[in-house]
């Protein structure tokens, strides 16, 4: 096939070293080699996409290596190398290309006509250029533009690069500096992908597709997946630099960013993770993602135990020079672990993700693209499935949103399919989201750090992911999930690691700090819900500095988030209210001055209105109905908030009936006793319960979702 320059494919259209023309050996600059616009003609020309197997290999001492001899960089492609050449520094011409393309400052290694025909395996420049062509690899530029003098592509080389300090931060001002016009450009998001060698296409689990244990193997897949809880062989099996499939809706690959995003650090925490899985996660970044975004990768080790996790994994991560390793010397927790990793982070952008997923194409720019728009905006990809049992990449629906239900636990739920045509929702469209997951978000460094980062009297794992989306919503920031940036994540039925405390108590306790500092009158469905918490008087220690974090933020009253973020979660104040009618009797409960009276209903008495609310109390004003004494009697008493002894369980003594609440039980007194009329007297009291007794059972007025 013999393409012109103008049907030249986009992918193709530029090549770049040091922002000016590349120049063939042989060339100076007193006799400059060819324009772009000829270069790329030439590559058209020679390059047939029917030559390609879809990857592509980074040589030794290719592009963006660091500066270190021999070491490949990830990000670029062997076919830039063997094409570009730029003996020496030079004028900027009018063919060079601006931001957003390849530069390397050192001279590429295989450079001459003769030697760009033979490369290590052997494969032509037109191969190359194939190849680099379906991996996306090259940089996207539809038309040749205009030279800017003085402008200067992307650093590729992070915390190692070469050169001063003062010229560092010079190439860092050019590239947030505005076009001649006034604002700065804009770029399709760069679908990158590279890799260090071929992928075989033929590997277990290329392309994300699922794997089978062999018959012979079952035995030693199902004893290793303890050290995961999932399929370690499995994951032992598959390339750690496997190629998945691109889960993106249509038109994201045409969606613009601006040329000047933030740069990132990406902090990866773990502990005693799976070898492969670890490398697979680092892998991913490192080959998915515009080098030129990726400040560093912070691997936060907390504390693990096993052996590969130490020397060998240092080792490994060595000819990375952007991956750095962070070693703690006792465990501390996820959320202390990520905090260690946000202290040292250089980039402007923190980028959280877990140390069990697989970035997919394009997955950084359009995060960073929504933080730059906003620095109070954090960033959620999507997240996608991991099969814990074959290994597989499944994408998942774009339509869903993170949600919590009471008491705070986290979930997805479907934008309803009415909603989305009301308000013509389209697949690419951003998604506002009540409740993060917590794992993988970007968010402005300096933003995180004026919010307090995470309560640091959180412990280990849970609810921090409640607590920063409370935070962030009722503090001037928003939370999306962006569909356009898509990564897929190993989805576990349990954590295989050990927590310092008890785990369940550990979260409870973590999401009772939550709920103290940020639910307001609300807390009270939280412990509704989890009313265990409530007798056994948890202790949630100091909240002093988080109150104080709150009044010097001025954040919003939670009633506001549910208006104005979640109006759709049921919140109702308290469980029932209204009038307490005696079944029996169809009379009702009367306070007069303060005691209690048994007299004909009236909607319209104020002195019969009662709440029951989600700490069980039943309540007139600030006054709680209570035992009195130990003759059965009953009283009147202020409300004590959390007292147990003021407490009543509004539900069914009937096993055949478990969902009718009709009795209100006592259920401090030794032996429990009913709340009940005594038909003689028409007086209230407590006695033993009695499901067929129909003078103990009540009915409020109105009752309330769950």
């Amino acid at each position: 096939m013999t393409a012109t320059a103008q049907r030249c494919p986009r992918s193709l259209a530029a090549l770049c070293i040091d922002g000016c023309t590349p120049t063939p050996r042989g060339t100076s600059p007193e006799h400059p080699g060819p324009t772009q616009a000829t270069l790329r003609d030439h590559l058209c020309r020679t390059a047939s996409a029917d030559d390609s197997a879809g990857f592509v290999h980074t040589q030794p001492g290719g592009l963006g290596s660091g500066g270190h001899e021999g070491t490949p960089h990830p990000g670029v492609p062997t076919a830039v190398t063997l094409l570009c050449h730029n003996p020496q520094p030079r004028p900027c011409r009018p063919a060079a290309l601006p931001w957003g393309c390849l530069r390397s400052s050192r001279k590429p290694t295989v450079s001459s006509p003769a030697a760009q025909g033979r490369s290590k395996a052997g494969a032509s420049p037109a191969l190359l250029l194939a190849q680099a062509q379906q991996a996306r690899l090259l940089c996207q530029l539809p038309e040749p533009a205009p030279c800017t003098c003085g402008s200067r592509a992307p650093e590729l080389n992070g915390s190692r690069r070469g050169g001063s300090r003062a010229g560092r931060q010079g190439a860092a001002g050019s590239r947030r500096a505005a076009r001649p016009g006034g604002s700065p450009g804009t770029h399709r998001v760069l679908a990158v992908d590279a890799t260090l060698a071929p992928r075989d296409p033929q590997a277990p689990g290329q392309f994300g597709h699922p794997v089978a244990v062999p018959d012979d193997k079952q035995e030693e897949a199902k004893s290793r997946w303890k050290e995961g809880n999932f399929n370690v062989y499995l994951s032992d099996l598959i390339p750690v630099d496997r190629a998945v499939a691109d889960t993106r809706p249509a038109g994201c690959s045409e969606q613009r960013v601006h040329d000047d995003l933030p740069t990132t650090t990406i902090i990866m925490c773990f502990v005693d993770e799976v070898w492969s899985t670890l490398l697979r996660s680092v892998h991913s970044v490192l080959s998915r993602s515009p080098p030129h975004l990726v400040e560093e990768i912070i691997l936060v080790d907390d504390f693990s135990t096993k052996e590969y996790l130490k020397e060998k994994l240092d080792a490994y991560m060595s000819q990375f020079p952007k991956v750095k390793i962070l070693h703690l010397k006792e465990r501390h927790g996820l959320i202390r672990a990520r905090l260690a990793g946000a202290q040292v982070a250089k980039g402007d952008v923190l980028t959280f993700l877990d140390s069990h997923v697989e970035c997919n194409v394009g997955w950084l720019e359009p995060l960073l693209e929504r933080v730059r728009l906003s620095r109070a905006k954090v960033a959620c990809p999507v997240i996608e499935v991991i099969s814990d049992k074959d290994m597989s990449y499944m994408t998942v629906d774009n339509f869903q949103r993170g949600i919590f239900t009471w008491p705070m636990n986290f979930g997805w739920r479907q934008i309803p399919q009415e909603v989305i045509e009301k308000n013509k929702i389209k697949e690419t469209d951003i998604i506002r989201c009540p409740v993060m997951a917590g794992g993988l978000f970007s968010i402005d460094k300096k933003y995180f750090f004026e919010l307090g980062t995470y309560d640091s009297g959180l412990d280990v794992w849970g609810g921090e992911n409640m607590e920063i989306s409370f935070k962030v919503w009722m503090c001037g920031g928003e939370i999306e999930i962006i569909p356009c940036s898509r990564v897929g994540h190993i989805f576990r039925n349990d954590n295989p690691y050990s927590f310092p405390k008890d785990r369940i108590r550990t979260v409870e306790r973590n999401l009772a700090r939550v709920a103290e500092v940020w639910l307001d009158e609300y807390k009270e469905l939280f412990y509704g819900h989890a009313y265990h918490l409530v007798l056994r008087r948890l202790d949630v220690g100091d909240l002093t500095q988080q109150i104080a974090l709150r009044k010097r933020l001025q954040c919003r009253s939670f009633r506001w988030y549910l208006e104005n973020v979640y109006p759709d979660l049921e919140a109702p104040l308290v469980k029932a209210s209204g009038l307490l009618v005696n079944i029996a009797t169809a009379r009702c409960i009367t306070v007069e001055n303060t005691t209690l009276a048994f007299q004909t209903c009236d909607v319209n008495n104020e002195d019969q209105k009662f709440n029951y609310t989600w700490l069980r109390l039943l309540r007139h004003r600030d006054l709680c109905v209570a035992p009195s004494g130990t003759t059965g009697a009953l009283g009147l008493r202020p409300c004590a908030g959390w007292e147990s002894s003021v407490a009543w369980q509004h539900s069914s003594l009937a096993a055949a009936r478990p969902e009718l609440a009709d009795h209100l039980v006592s259920e401090h007194l030794q032996p429990p006793a009913c709340l009940e009329v005594d038909p003689s007297l028409q007086a209230l009291r407590v006695s033993a319960c009695n499901s067929a007794n129909p003078y103990q059972k009540w009915q409020f007025g109105n009752y309330y979702a769950d």
